[in-house]
């Protein structure tokens, strides 16, 4: 995702008061998210066909550590079958993501099932979009698969709280009149197989993981839980702007609940509720995870990382990075080992609740 240059991210000398940080799109940074469009599939009924346990069978994914799934039913109509849910119909313009990859199923009359194999797939004029043509010769359902991936996202709470199947309708409402332009986009893009179309198609992938995210968090029903559930809390999603809008400050429990507009009982309470963490522990998972970006994305020196996210010293804070994600600073920026980037959620419930 794109990020704002350096001379931009200070806060201005004069002017209004700078905006709360849009928490969501903080955490999608962090995971760094990439997209890609990958099949252009046409299917003539009948046709039956099951998607493969994982997406890296002899295709370029192969070292991908997570990959969600999006298709976007470009033409026709089908159902589709996941292993978790019964079957649903899908007609043009409807958008699918399956934010695990799970197993699932398209078909269309009646027709034996085929495993998709990349090797049945045929390089089309755009690099890495394969092209495939399947079915019994009747009417035509054109599918278009895309993915995105993070090398560091297997366990965020972004991606633990969604369900197995999210289905967009690309005509509903104002947000879906969007959604449809970003297809129409697309399908534009696949057909005209200009210069930049690859890229093109990446971050509009991006573009509509994002677009069905916020839809769904608009949806979640107020009992909800995690992550995506806290941010509309007015509490919680207020206590997650003051911390994540000054990571560094030394934040006591008294003063983030008075800013949150609560007590600190209610302020405890509510995310223990959502987050399943006190404050001050998602302070010390969002601590790490800041500084674990910036040790791997950027050029500072690690006293600076560590003064910057609120550690008084160099010591202290390699003390608590090794003790949350097994590695020394520099071993993590080195890119030694294989410990994920853990996501404020994911923080071990041994790890001592207070202020580092």
């Amino acid at each position: 995702m794109i990020e704002t240059p350096s001379s931009f991210a200070g806060t201005p000398p004069t002017g209004p008061a700078p905006s709360p940080p849009d928490v969501l799109s903080e955490v999608l940074r962090s995971v760094r998210l990439t997209g890609a469009v990958f099949l252009n599939a046409r299917l003539t009924e009948p046709f039956g066909i099951t998607s493969p346990k994982r997406y890296d069978q002899g295709m370029a994914m192969a070292q991908m550590r997570h990959i969600s799934v999006f298709h976007l039913i470009a033409e026709g109509d089908c159902m589709i079958d996941t292993a978790g849910g019964g079957p649903r119909r899908l007609a043009a313009g409807d958008l699918v993501l399956l934010p695990f990859a799970d197993r699932h199923r398209f078909y269309k009359g009646q027709a034996r099932d085929t495993v998709f194999d990349p090797r049945q797939a045929r390089r089309g004029p755009i690099e890495g979009v394969w092209n495939v043509a399947l079915g019994g010769g009747g009417p035509q359902t054109r599918l278009v698969c895309g993915f995105l991936e993070s090398a560091e996202v297997f366990a965020a709470p972004v991606f633990r709280t969604l369900p197995e199947m999210l289905v967009e309708r690309a005509d509903e409402g104002a947000v879906g009149g969007l959604l449809a332009a970003t297809v129409r986009d697309i399908l534009y893009l696949l057909d005209a197989a200009t210069p930049g179309t690859q890229a093109m198609l990446g971050r509009l992938m991006e573009l509509l993981f994002v677009e069905v995210l916020r839809r769904h968090i608009s949806r979640l029903p107020t009992d909800g839980k995690g992550l995506l559930a806290a941010l509309n809390d007015p509490v919680v999603g207020r206590a997650l702007q003051l911390l994540h809008g000054e990571p560094g400050r030394r934040w006591t429990v008294e003063e983030l609940a008075r800013a949150a507009g609560a007590s600190r009982s209610v302020l405890g309470e509510r995310f223990a509720e959502l987050l399943g963490r006190a404050p001050i522990e998602y302070l010390m998972g969002l601590r790490i995870q800041l500084a674990a970006d910036r040790l791997r994305n950027g050029r500072d020196n690690v006293a600076r990382i560590a003064a910057d996210v609120g550690y008084e010293s160099e010591a202290a804070f390699a003390r608590a990075f090794k003790r949350v994600t097994g590695l020394a600073p520099g071993a993590w920026r080195s890119g030694r080992g294989d410990s994920p980037v853990l996501m404020p959620l994911q923080l071990k419930r041994e790890l001592h609740p207070t202020m580092p």
